[in-house]
């Protein structure tokens, strides 16, 4: 069948020194585990998840993580400032990776801001796309462009990674998953 892999961001912006971020990794509605949101290190939730991936594998998706978070945070908050958003507000991120049953794949990454639809990342053509027509989501989206080490991690991490990752983890869970 068809499997889905969630990563799931949400990141409260109080003021542009304190941040609080959790996260939540789904393979289809199994929860596999969860992001501390002090350490930024991850919590298995399930059994067979660890072992699926060599334990230096895990070690750096945790770098990873905790350096994707910590630039996350840094632009988020650059932009606010830039921008005059007013704090408290709240940015979400809902990434991962779809595999179709003919082996073929499908990465995608959406932004959120305070509930709204704000940014979406087109992993084909590597651009951003506005879901709003503001001035804020109009400079976020160029600042994002301009990235270019960023888009180039996140195609990386998405198209390459993400799937490699998920069909590891399939093989581990693959009783978890067929009881769903």
């Amino acid at each position: 069948g068809t499997f889905t892999v969630r990563l799931l961001q949400t990141s409260t912006f109080q003021n542009t020194s304190f941040v609080e971020t959790e996260g939540v990794g789904l393979l289809e509605d199994i929860e596999l585990g969860s992001l501390d949101k002090h350490t930024w290190t991850i919590h298995f939730h399930q059994p067979w998840v660890r072992p699926a991936l060599p334990h230096s594998h895990w070690h750096t998706i945790e770098i990873m993580i905790k350096i994707g978070l910590q630039e996350f945070h840094h632009l988020v908050n650059e932009g606010a400032v830039q921008k005059g958003v007013p704090y408290p507000f709240v940015a979400q991120t809902m990434s991962g990776c779809k595999l179709y049953p003919n082996g073929t794949s499908r990465a995608f990454i959406s932004v959120g801001y305070n509930g709204q639809n704000f940014l979406s990342f087109n992993i084909d053509n590597a651009t951003w796309l506005r879901f709003q027509d503001t001035s804020l989501s109009q400079y976020v989206q160029a600042f994002l462009q301009n990235c270019t080490a960023y888009r180039e991690l996140l195609e990386v991490l998405f198209n390459d990674t993400c799937v490699d990752n998920m069909k590891m983890i399939l093989r581990y869970g693959k009783a978890a998953v067929e009881r769903q």
